[in-house]
């Protein structure tokens, strides 16, 4: 009796400790496991992708993807796409293809210019580089966000699927809160998609086609106003992002990190608005509340409802309140450089210049470890073919930070 209910008593401290908590509160430590070395400098750095051979690909929001060393030797790749370049608009991620090794494609995802802003669009080419020369050939336009505009808060995350056949991509809600809860457009969701960006089988509406209509008007005639026009009749029409065969998950603000854990769940870091950051598990089908709930607040003062009060959607596994403002989201399979580390997740808070590890139980929980104080912005943390970290830092100049141990 008495071993059973120690068994009991350990089974429900364990569930207790795996709970949904937040970190916001957390303090930082200043005594650091590692050394920070700046190899190089960067205008407004966003992401980094390592090929087989070592180098590094590195994007500037500004417009730029260079390949760079592990000396920080940089060579500009040309024939990149231009950018609308504005606030969080920009060159966004670039990451390598899981066919790489038979075709040298890479995936950028990057704001494109349009008539009344910018969208954010999904292109796939192949990586022709040399010693001292690299170009992207082959350019493929996959995705486009339609229509496009003003707005910041794109996303522009991908993850490909462990088998490889398909790739996640992330479309924030572009600062304009409702379409995150409508069906039938792309912001504010997390799409899942084939390799060459069609729906991907098997999405939660994968059979649905979402439809537009819009008024067809009786124009007013030379001595009638504006306000005298007249709807006739209506015309519904399909568009490729008008669909919600694509949507995998909806309701998210801002998601700019996303990975899978070595276990194979697919979680997801995105920005609330004061307060409420998010560390999320993504599961098929799930509504993950944006702007419907939140455990923060508008920044006109405007309340919004707590996830607790709507268990028809999903919670953060972690919340931080108040924010770090999540930069991106890796998981660390080394198993010399770090060994310690293997299976942890890693994430830079930019706005408390932090670096944070995060301990997974590969059962859905969720719960951050370590809180280090690095006194740079950290936008993207990446991990290198020996196991060391890199980290890029979201400034102008923006460094370029190998992480070793001490």
């Amino acid at each position: 009796m008495k071993l059973a209910k120690a068994a009991l008593l350990l089974i429900l401290a364990s569930a207790a400790a795996w709970a949904q908590f937040n970190a916001g509160e957390q303090k930082p430590e200043t005594s650091l496991p590692f050394t920070m070395t700046t190899v190089t400098t960067f205008t407004l750095p966003w992401r980094l992708a390592f090929l087989p051979d070592g180098r590094m690909l590195i994007t500037e929001k500004v417009g730029p993807v260079w390949l760079v060393t592990q000396e920080g030797q940089k060579i500009m790749v040309a024939n990149t796409p231009p950018v609308y370049w504005q606030g969080q608009n920009g060159m966004l991620g670039v990451f390598i293809s899981p066919t790489y090794a038979t075709d040298q494609s890479i995936y950028l995802t990057y704001v494109e210019p349009g008539d009344y802003g910018g969208g954010l669009a999904l292109a796939r080419a192949k990586l022709n580089a040399a010693a001292n020369t690299a170009r992207l050939e082959k350019f493929e336009m996959l995705w486009r966000q339609m229509p496009k505009g003003k707005g910041g808060q794109e996303g522009g995350q991908i993850a490909f699927s462990p088998d490889g056949q398909y790739l996640f991509l992330t479309v924030g809600d572009r600062q304009r809160f409702t379409p995150a809860q409508d069906p039938d457009q792309p912001e504010g969701k997390i799409l899942r998609l084939t390799l060459d960006g069609k729906p991907a089988p098997g999405n939660p509406n994968f059979e649905k086609t979402g439809a537009a209509t819009i008024p067809l008007i009786d124009p007013p005639s030379d001595t009638e106003t504006a306000k005298n026009a007249k709807v006739v009749s209506t015309y519904t029409f399909t568009a490729p992002n008008m669909t919600p065969a694509e949507t995998w998950t909806s309701g998210h603000r801002t998601p700019y990190g996303m990975a899978f854990s070595p276990t194979g769940e697919l979680w997801e870091v995105e920005h609330g608005p004061r307060g409420g950051d998010e560390l999320n598990r993504i599961e098929k089908g799930k509504n993950y509340g944006w702007p419907l709930v939140s455990y923060g607040q508008n920044y006109n003062g405007v309340p919004i409802a707590s996830p607790d009060t709507r268990p028809d959607l999903a919670k953060p596994v972690v919340y931080w309140v108040p924010v770090i403002a999540p930069g991106s989201l890796m998981f660390y399979r080394g198993t010399q450089t770090f060994p310690q580390w293997n299976g942890n997740g890693f994430l830079g808070g930019m706005g408390t210049m932090t670096l944070n590890r995060i301990v997974f139980d590969g059962h859905g929980g969720a719960e951050i470890a370590n809180r280090w104080a690095v006194g740079h912005r950290i936008r993207d943390v990446e991990e290198g073919p020996d196991g060391s970290l890199w980290m890029l830092e979201d400034a102008s100049p923006g460094a370029l930070i190998h992480v070793t141990p001490k």
